[in-house]
């Protein structure tokens, strides 16, 4: 029997289908329908894109974090987190320059991180009630603020924000860094790999000596962080607002799932936070200029998560297990029928 591969399957072994390649050809598909709607210039869409991306990317990247850590982790403080932290950025800005500014939303926001994490881990609260609840208590800290605010942001940070090199908006340049960092955390650190232990199996990775507690305070933690940090540079880019984040918490969840990171936990996928991130932007301008209204866009969105996880659960067979104990329990007719053992295998293997 010839054991060899044929040229076609290695190639298919050798270039398979990346997590974040339904987000990017979503893009593309975007770009081209926006450019049949207006024409013009080919790149402008890109280039708007370019600018607005960087920060849904960078709420994104810490909603990964938490996402990662395994089903039912979910941060949904975020939004509120980048309204308060514009508020606290523009105050410490205004008396000691836009470094110290930017340092203190991040401070802000690791704060609220630190709320959420002492009712997951000391109260037992599941992690979506414990994030609802900070979220409801930086809401109130932040109408507090915004009666209090005065003035807008340090011109140096505002002309950081706005500014470009060969075209590029810097603060894309610095995001990509940033992501670049995370990308190397998830695959060359301790604490990288062990968020990724966690989202696969809790126990096993408790079990294998790995502090479960600690790392989930560092993931909730960094997301909050950079939910903060990011108020602060919405600050500058636009101006403080009591709403300013409010898009942010479901678009970073949105973005995280549709870039190939895994609902379940266990996959992170840091470039397809930036592929979601382009695609989610694209898809609000194109809606936005055929008339579409925000909730009809929030529909679609929701509409565009569900069929994204199907697809890539079908492609890449990680809902396959799934899918069988469902139709398993519809012909068996008993919803809680004993999965065969092939099905057993994939649930451990998938």
């Amino acid at each position: 029997m010839n054991t060899s591969a044929s040229p076609s399957a290695s190639a298919r072994r050798a270039l398979p289908w990346p997590p974040w390649g339904w987000s990017l050809l979503g893009v593309a598909v975007v770009w081209i329908v926006t450019i049949i709607v207006r024409p013009g210039a080919p790149l402008d869409p890109l280039g708007q894109a370019f600018s607005l991306a960087p920060f849904l990317a960078l709420v994104a990247l810490g909603q990964m974090l938490v996402i990662t850590l395994g089903p039912g982790n979910i941060d949904v403080s975020v939004g509120t987190v980048i309204s308060m932290s514009s508020y606290v950025s523009v105050a410490v800005g205004a008396a000691a320059g836009p470094v110290a500014g930017l340092a203190a939303g991040f401070g802000a926001g690791l704060a609220a991180g630190g709320i959420s994490v002492l009712a997951i881990l000391l109260l037992r609260v599941p992690p979506i009630i414990a994030t609802l609840a900070t979220s409801l208590i930086v809401t109130s800290a932040t109408l507090l603020l915004a009666g209090e605010a005065r003035g807008g942001a340090d011109p140096a940070l505002r002309a950081f924000v706005n500014a470009k090199l060969l075209g590029v908006p810097v603060i894309a340049l610095v995001v990509a860094l940033i992501t670049l960092a995370i990308w190397f955390m998830l695959r060359r650190t301790h604490l990288g790999l062990s968020i990724i232990a966690v989202g696969q199996s809790s126990r096993a990775a408790e079990r294998a000596g790995i502090r479960v507690a600690a790392v989930t305070a560092t993931a909730y933690l960094l997301s909050a962080g950079f939910a903060g940090l990011v108020g602060g540079l919405l600050a500058a880019y636009i101006s403080p607002s009591t709403v300013l984040g409010t898009s942010y918490m479901l678009d970073s969840i949105a973005v995280v799932v549709i870039g190939g990171t895994l609902i379940a936990g266990g996959r992170p996928v840091p470039v397809g936070v930036w592929t979601g991130a382009l695609f989610f932007v694209l898809l609000s301008g194109l809606l936005n200029l055929v008339g579409w209204s925000v909730g009809a866009q929030n529909v679609l969105k929701g509409v565009l998560v569900v069929l994204v996880v199907v697809v890539a659960s079908a492609t890449t067979g990680t809902g396959r297990n799934t899918l069988r104990r469902l139709r398993h329990s519809f012909s068996s007719g008993s919803p809680t029928a004993t999965p065969s053992p092939s099905t057993q295998k994939e649930t451990i293997h998938g």
